[in-house]
């Protein structure tokens, strides 16, 4: 019984930390959704954001917000993955994905309550169709914008342009990695390491 009052009690800091910080880093950083938007307008044909389906906490389906970096038809001309210099990224796009500002948008994402800062990257439906029983237990974490494994693999387009078969090396090496990670993390997550992750990310992108 007391185990279940402190997970609440964790469960609830951590949702608290998620509104305190999303809810007005999305007011401040407005000005700035307003300039990327106006680029990306400019730059190439399509929308300004980028919906794809996910995969959240309990398996439930949710769609993801994002910059588009992609041309509009890029699904249809290769991989759910990205690769090295892959060619469907637009010249905002490399930008974009270079700073990581293409997932700003998910800060709505999080306060809806379908993702949350720290947490593990959701999936799309395909992979998670792939998870091994023990691996099924990511879903029991609210998926995030940043995670240990995010930071560990922040260069992946660029190890999977390494392999002979990107696919299959995701699948098979890279996707498993990233699940081990992220669950070690869990095991020990407190609000102030998530702190400490979401400051870590920040210096990652900036330094």
């Amino acid at each position: 019984m007391e185990d279940r009052v402190i997970q609440s009690r964790s469960m609830l800091a951590k949702r608290a930390l998620d509104l305190i910080v999303a809810i007005p880093a999305t007011i401040i950083l407005a000005p700035l959704f307003i300039a990327i938007a106006a680029w990306i307008k400019l730059d190439s044909r399509g929308p300004v954001f980028f919906r794809q389906q996910r995969v959240g906490q309990f398996g439930r389906g949710f769609s993801i917000f994002k910059f588009r970096t992609m041309v509009v038809d890029a699904e249809r001309r290769g991989s759910q993955i990205t690769v090295g210099a892959d060619r469907r990224v637009t010249r905002s796009g490399r930008f974009l994905r270079r700073y990581k500002l293409d997932e700003l948008p998910q800060l709505l994402n999080v306060v809806k309550g379908e993702m949350s800062l720290v947490g593990p990257r959701p999936e799309v439906p395909r992979y998670v169709e792939l998870y091994t029983e023990e691996q099924r237990r990511i879903l029991a974490l609210k998926p995030g914008i940043t995670s240990p494994a995010s930071i560990a693999f922040s260069h992946e387009s660029d190890l999977l342009a390494e392999q002979p078969d990107p696919e299959s090396f995701y699948r098979a090496e890279l996707m498993p990695a990233k699940i081990r990670e992220d669950l070690s993390y869990a095991e020990r997550a407190t609000v102030w390491s998530d702190c400490a992750l979401i400051a870590k990310t920040l210096l990652r992108i900036v330094g």
